[in-house]
């Protein structure tokens, strides 16, 4: 189950003499453990001290305590049945009380405060909306990874249910706390044999695909709203036609977009979620756009009128988003109520348009694939799905004609 060994390391202190340390290996898994011992490379035999080391007597007696001790640990872990992590071993290990045992609740908002200070906002936002509403459902903030259970997971989705959450949302919850308890199993603070995610499967959350794409009639219907009768919806109408006629470019690289990426007739852009580098030519429709913001004269780097203010910290970038986002949506939906299109429309749909209208006029796989920086043709095809079973139904309708 695990194995002890008593070692000398090969980096020298700067006194010129080598550390002792434990070394407890379990399910491939390796901790080292500082002994506060060390010795010259002569006076070590491999697993104890030399005859010729000046208190080899008593070192090696205290080096079998050592020995003692750790097993003594892993025994009492085997008497209560735990199936101990590596971090576990050495908190008892050092006789450190059991209260200093990392929790999920702690290296939940570690992981946080490392999205934070990488500047991964969006993540770092998403993570701390699951934290706050596993332990709204979970009131022990004391639990440890073993504790979260294929049986837990079960109970807090029927919380979810309860709370009107969809299969997507929970989905994206469900994953958000798989993707943390991967990562504590790779930090050495949780055990994958206790690993939850091999019963409760998150695949089963998987919901119908919807129509997203507007249709060509659709979108036309859609670039014909009268703004002279709606001027409150302007920044909503030219936002989603901008991001339609940018390959799909979507809300936060918008949101991003300075007048300097701006130049020679082309738009420059690294999209944020993949780092992709995109230079598009400006068409017609996006040169109005570009021309009705410039007349604006804002007192700001950015195009559009999302982030109002310069100077704002990742964390205010990500809640002024947020919030516009909802707005933007809200606006989308009441476009589609005004001109009669029967979809839900969101800031994604227009990427999904772009993709299907593409296809739709002939455009091949391949091309939309590049266009839109797609890592493979299967998330393409992926956009693309619901347009290819629309062809087969009117293919199949032919049998009519017979």
């Amino acid at each position: 189950m695990a194995s002890i060994k008593i070692l000398q390391k090969s980096k020298s202190l700067s006194n010129g003499e080598y550390p002792i340390y434990l070394q407890i290996i379990k399910y491939g898994k390796v901790k080292r453990i500082s002994l506060n011992l060390s010795c010259p490379k002569d006076e070590w035999d491999g697993n104890e001290f030399k005859r010729n080391h000046p208190n080899y007597i008593k070192r090696n007696r205290l080096l079998n305590k050592f020995k003692e001790r750790a097993y003594a640990v892993i025994d009492e872990f085997a008497v209560n049945g735990i199936d101990f992590t590596l971090s576990e071993f050495e908190y008892k290990f050092r006789n450190k009380k059991k209260g200093n045992v990392t929790t999920v609740m702690e290296f939940w908002e570690e992981k946080i405060d490392d999205l934070k200070k990488s500047h991964k906002t969006g993540n770092a936002r998403a993570y701390k909306d699951v934290k706050n509403s596993f332990f709204k459902f979970n009131k022990n903030k004391n639990i440890l990874f073993r504790d979260i259970t294929p049986k837990l997971l079960d109970k807090y989705e029927v919380y979810l249910r309860s709370k009107n959450n969809t299969d997507g949302g929970i989905s994206i919850k469900m994953r958000t706390i798989r993707a943390l308890y991967n990562y504590a199993i790779k930090m050495g603070e949780a055990n994958i044999q206790n690993y939850p995610f091999r019963v409760y499967k998150i695949s089963k959350l998987k919901g119908k695909n919807v129509k997203r794409a507007l249709t060509v009639s659709e979108f036309k219907k859609f670039e014909a709203l009268d703004l002279d009768k709606h001027p409150h919806l302007t920044d909503t109408k030219y936002m989603f036609m901008f991001s339609f006629y940018l390959r799909g470019i979507n809300y936060i690289d918008m949101m991003k977009l300075e007048w300097k990426n701006i130049e020679d007739g082309k738009v420059y852009y690294k999209r944020s979620k993949t780092g992709k580098i995109f230079i598009i030519k400006i068409l017609e429709p996006v040169q109005k756009i570009l021309d009705y913001y410039k007349a604006q004269n804002r007192d700001t780097p950015y195009v559009f009128p999302i982030l109002t203010k310069v100077g704002l910290d990742p964390m205010q970038i990500e809640y002024r988003k947020d919030k516009m986002l909802k707005v933007f949506n809200n606006e989308l939906k009441e476009i589609a109520s005004i001109q009669g299109i029967d979809k839900n429309i969101t800031s994604y749909v227009a990427r999904h348009s772009y993709a299907t209208i593409m296809k739709y006029i002939g455009v091949s796989t391949d091309v939309i694939s590049e266009s839109m920086g797609h890592a493979n043709l299967d998330v393409t095809n992926s956009y693309l799905k619901e347009f290819e079973n629309d062809i087969i139904d009117d293919a199949n309708e032919k049998l009519l004609d017979l």
